[in-house]
């Protein structure tokens, strides 16, 4: 073989070796979590499981692997997450969500915000009752005819539908039960929430009145409207867990279906954030720039979560529900991608 011929022989190997490396290199771009496995968590409470869906989706497209979600409570998430056990979800709320700083600020960090302001908490009751009996405030249900109106199970106190035991809520309704002095006027139901706003949509249909905790977005103010079915009342002053919290910070101005304007719900308005392992997020710099781009809006959140509510509520629809949200808003969310296949060059 000639010296020409030999450098022919070297120049086409190289040649083909740029062509087989420009896949590769292109598959790299666009999946830079590719063989890389995601222990991502969602909350337990069914109106977080739409958003969970998007981001997982999301992570998905950008090559990683997410083989199941794990349904968790707040604190084994919380503990889990900072010993690397789970890397992520998206379903913190703060500054709700604070009380469990302790067990994850050492090893897990807060990152974006999946929907920013506007979820709003408090305590309703249904309208008519509301009425009738003069209900503004929290404190009223410390009067007898308040309390047997709503005393289902004849044991001398209203029934209020509470929040599961883990959940942040619980904490805050166990305080106010605390601070108002409500405990021998006000007995939380701490069972399934599900299960027992289910009940109180039983209660309400058949004309009884009904008294109970919720959040937004939520199903709940879907079908019991503010202002028509229900109305939110209000705390005579601020009493919140964190002592440092003031009136400003629990107070919503012109809030559909308040009893009062402004209203003091004695609950501070929350953020829903991620919150991810803080080994994980440096290694990867893609997730960590896409959890600090995406954001769902609250009305978004709400839709979905009224689907539900009629009966799209299965694995498969909320994936469906997710797909389609992802390709109603194909440009931002391209955005976000293409951010996040930058961050990991």
């Amino acid at each position: 073989m000639t010296r020409s011929e030999t450098l022919k022989g070297l120049l086409a190997s190289v040649a083909t070796a740029a062509v087989i490396a420009v896949p590769a290199t292109g598959q790299a771009a666009e999946e830079p979590g590719a063989g890389t496995t995601v222990k991502m968590a969602r909350a337990t409470w069914d109106t977080g499981w739409f958003q969970a869906e998007v981001y997982k989706q999301l992570l998905q497209e950008l090559g990683y692997e997410i083989p199941r979600m794990t349904t968790l409570d707040n604190p084994p998430f919380y503990k889990s997450v900072a010993q690397g056990d789970m890397h992520l979800w998206v379903n913190g709320w703060f500054p709700l969500h604070d009380s469990y700083a302790s067990d994850f600020q050492d090893g897990a960090e807060k990152v974006g915000y999946t929907a920013k302001g506007g979820a709003i908490q408090g305590y309703l009751v249904d309208k008519e009752t509301a009425n009738e009996l003069n209900i503004t405030s929290i404190q009223d249900f410390k009067r007898d005819e308040v309390k047997k109106a709503f005393d289902k199970d004849g044991n001398g106190k209203a029934d209020l539908v509470a929040c599961p035991p883990g959940w942040g809520c619980e904490k805050t309704i166990s305080h106010h039960m605390e601070a108002y002095d409500l405990k021998p006027h006000v007995d939380p139901i701490k069972a399934s929430y599900s299960a027992s706003m289910a009940d109180a949509m039983g209660r309400y249909k058949s004309g009884k009145p009904i008294f109970f905790y919720t959040w937004t977005p939520n199903w709940t103010v879907g079908l019991l409207k503010p202002g028509k079915d229900v109305v939110w009342i209000t705390v005579d002053e601020t009493r919140h867990p964190d002592e440092s919290v003031t009136e400003a910070e629990t107070t919503v101005e012109g809030l559909e279906g308040c009893v009062k304007d402004p209203c003091n719900l004695g609950w501070v308005a929350n953020d829903i954030r991620p919150v991810a392992n803080s080994a994980f997020l440096d290694e990867n710099p893609a997730v960590e720039t896409l959890l600090n781009k995406v954001s769902i809006p609250i009305a978004d959140i709400f839709a979905q979560n009224a689907k539900m509510n009629d009966g799209e509520d299965s694995k498969q629809a909320v994936r469906k529900h997710a797909e389609t949200w992802i390709a109603d808003n194909r440009d931002k969310v391209d955005a976000w991608l293409q951010a996040a296949r930058e961050a990991a060059m």
